[in-house]
């Protein structure tokens, strides 16, 4: 049994659900729809959200937790949202948004661009990226992307890196 798929999600007022096949949420950020596998059945009652297997076994088993926690991400994506912040460490490193591209540059000889998708916004200040969305995914998928242009380095520290994340620094030459 999942500890994480039996609890139900509890669904705040203003939150439109509608199940048919998939399960699609509809709050004050927009709307969002997971799509629920065979073998599996999701009702909404009293406010609550609750997901169960038609029949356990071991593929229902392994997905049970996940289905809820796709559910309930999407849940709090269409009231708050997602947000991911990177760090620019590096003399010179700047980042700007100019139409729908971020363009970076980060020591190479051109400027990096890239497409922001449509239902992100990306905003700079200083040396902070900042990536928003409603869709939790979509938005850490895109900041890794940024991410993975110019990883940090373990000598120096300079790359991108996210907010909280801690690069260890190596020891460089010794004489």
């Amino acid at each position: 049994m999942s500890k994480i798929g039996k609890k139900p999600i509890k669904v705040p007022e203003g939150v439109e659900v509608k199940i048919n096949g998939n399960i699609t949420l509809s709050g004050k950020l927009g709307s969002l729809s997971v799509n629920i596998p065979e073998g599996f059945k999701v009702s909404f009652e009293d406010g609550l959200i609750k997901v169960a297997p038609e029949k356990i076994n071991k593929k229902t088993k392994k997905l049970w937790g996940t289905i809820r926690s796709l559910i309930n991400n999407a849940l709090i994506g269409v009231i708050n949202g997602y947000q991911k912040r990177l760090i620019i460490e590096g003399l010179g490193y700047q980042a700007n948004v100019s139409g729908n591209k971020l363009v970076l540059k980060i020591g190479y000889t051109h400027p990096v661009e890239i497409e922001i998708p449509q239902d992100l916004k990306v905003s700079v200040e200083k040396n902070i990226i900042s990536v928003w969305g409603i869709d939790k995914q979509k938005v850490g998928n895109f900041a890794a992307y940024i991410r993975k242009q110019k990883p940090p380095e373990p000598y120096h520290g300079k790359g991108i890196r996210y907010e909280n994340e801690i690069i260890k620094k190596k020891v460089g030459k010794k004489a």
